[in-house]
């Protein structure tokens, strides 16, 4: 019988099976009600945490399947079978910060922002957390063509008797100018600024005639940031009588990597090895991003798309940089080029027909 340790479900107050929808209502129920601000009670900071290290788990599919079939013991490495069906190389220890697991789930630093009306610089409720620069503001910010309407042509004659020396022009937004900014997986670990050099029109105090500008734009990448990512720089773009700037927005783009595949958080490493470790077990030492080597061992023929896990080896999680993702081995196994008849005569006795 597998030892369940912590019971995560009785701690959300659910049952085991419940969905992704019920998990969240169940978290924002319980962590509103002993969040340390509100609840005063011995015990509640105790209570909140255990809530955050619940919904971490039961919130992250693979977290969650491997504790529903090893428990508490399996997940953290201490219990369950290390074979191609158990957790393996996984081990798990929460070390998230309960307040910020909080902040990230209700959109705001401050816990009780949004039951109190508090608003930081525009930033709308449901603004896209993946555009952080969405409101870098330089005044108007958010006045795209529909906001600001098309353009009005001048009176002439026949409207109102209004001459041409009253014509009025509203001006439309030009549409945005992208640029793809292409990121390393290593500037994603760490985070990094890029300073983009941009040329543009700007209209000159006569208000009528032009000039050519630089301007350095100054990206700031944060932690973990997704490949898709906008960061937006509004009104950057050419200025002339008619028209308002277009915003200058760059969108991430990851450059490719000579050893790691990225699949979201996750980095994947294959390792190549030889059909006889692919029979008789084998240990590879698999690199970081960072520049070290972990040891990843199995003992089991390798199959045709195994992989092992090693947690916490891969890129930030965007929304919580304190935490990362894994760094998945896939085995490529080599088949020999060749063989003796010798090796042929010896592999036909041992290996089965079926």
């Amino acid at each position: 019988m597998v030892k369940m340790g912590k019971d995560y479900y009785d701690i959300l107050g659910i049952k085991k099976g419940a969905s992704e929808d019920d998990i969240k209502k169940a978290y924002r129920k319980q962590a509103l009600k002993y969040h340390p601000d509100k609840n005063k009670s011995p015990g509640a900071e105790e209570k909140f945490k255990e809530i955050a290290e619940a919904y971490d788990v039961l919130s992250d599919p693979k977290k969650k399947d491997i504790y529903d079939r090893f428990g508490e013991e399996g997940l953290k490495g201490g219990g369950g079978p290390t074979g191609g069906s158990g957790p393996g190389t996984f081990s798990y220890t929460f070390q998230g910060d309960p307040h910020a697991i909080f902040a990230e789930f209700f959109g705001g630093r401050n816990p009780f922002e949004q039951f109190f009306g508090a608003r930081n610089g525009g930033m709308e409720e449901d603004m896209d957390t993946d555009d952080p620069f969405s409101r870098f503001g330089m005044g108007g910010g958010g006045m795209g063509p529909g906001g600001m309407g098309g353009f009005s042509r001048p009176f002439g004659p026949g409207m109102g008797g209004m001459g041409s020396h009253t014509s009025v022009v509203k001006k439309q937004q030009d549409p945005p100018v992208v640029h793809d900014l292409k990121v390393s997986l290593e500037e994603v670990l760490h985070g990094c600024t890029k300073k983009m050099k941009i040329s543009r029109k700007r209209l000159n105090p006569d208000g009528r005639t032009t000039r050519m500008e630089e301007k350095i734009l100054e990206v700031h990448i944060k932690r973990g940031w997704k490949e898709g990512t906008k960061i937006t720089f509004a009104k950057e773009g050419d200025e002339t009588q008619r028209n308002i700037p277009a915003d200058v927005v760059f969108v991430l783009k990851d450059k490719p990597h000579t050893v790691f595949k990225r699949n979201g958080s996750d980095v994947i490493y294959t390792a190549k090895i030889s059909l006889r470790d692919a029979l008789c077990g084998c240990t590879v030492q698999a690199p970081t991003l960072d520049g070290r080597t972990v040891t990843v061992t199995t003992t089991d023929i390798v199959q045709p798309g195994m992989k092992r896990w090693v947690s916490g080896e891969g890129l930030p999680y965007p929304k919580r940089p304190d935490r990362r993702g894994d760094l998945i081995v896939e085995y490529e196994v080599k088949f020999p080029e060749r063989l003796s008849q010798n090796a042929r005569d010896t592999i036909a006795q041992v290996l089965p027909r079926s």
